[in-house]
């Protein structure tokens, strides 16, 4: 039964799970405020385009946008074979540092937004921490769309029901839409994290022929 699988990647690699998500999310930070901070020359600003003015501000995507840090370590923690957690950790480190290099490369922004924070307290942190930089691509996005592919993976190799296969759905969908709805990237950050995304799944098929 799929609930017994799912129990068993719970308690597979427990240690070993835990030091190696708590090292990369680690240095995946050193590393990105590094670049946000240190941008070599002037960030180039993402134009925004008619389907950004589509998706209003939406203060309540908020917790989405954060569940991130929830959803991407559903991956690794249900995995069951070493050789697969090696993959996924592979994978994601190599789409991250892709990203950061192109972040170091072409630091890039997003438009100053009209937007009164000091309305929405909830956002006062995010936005003294996490600036506009590092903006295209998303790096949200990609980790978002990457994790919730891996997931399905999972969830089909294990015949779960279609209805936990659609919140993963729903659940990925949402964090990428939130994005936009908080103000954190803009469209063309998100066109170029699925892209990123697609890359690093494309690269997982065919490097360990695994049917993400």
């Amino acid at each position: 039964m799929w609930l017994n699988d799912i129990k068993t990647g719970l308690s597979s690699h427990v240690l070993l799970k835990c030091i190696s998500i708590s090292i990369f999310i680690s240095l995946f930070f050193v590393a990105y405020f590094y670049v946000l901070n240190h941008p070599p020359t002037e960030a180039t600003a993402i134009p925004i385009i008619n389907l950004d003015n589509l998706i209003s501000f939406q203060p309540m995507a908020l917790p989405i946008y954060l569940s991130l840090w929830v959803y991407v370590v559903i991956p690794p923690i249900i995995i069951i074979k070493l050789k697969e957690l090696y993959a996924f950790t592979l994978m994601i480190a190599l789409m991250s540092m892709v990203g950061l290099i192109i972040f170091y490369i072409w630091p890039t922004t997003i438009a100053v937004s009209e937007i009164d924070w000091a309305q929405y307290p909830s956002f006062v942190f995010l936005k003294s921490v996490d600036a506009a930089g590092n903006a295209c691509p998303s790096l949200h996005v990609a980790t978002a769309v990457f994790s919730g592919a891996w997931t399905d993976f999972i969830f089909r190799r294990i015949k779960a029901p279609t209805w936990i296969r659609l919140l993963n759905l729903v659940w990925g969908i949402s964090i990428v839409y939130s994005t936009v709805a908080t103000r954190q990237h803009v469209v063309l950050d998100v066109f170029g994290g699925l892209i990123l995304a697609g890359f690093a799944i494309l690269l997982a098929r065919s490097i360990f022929q695994l049917k993400i």
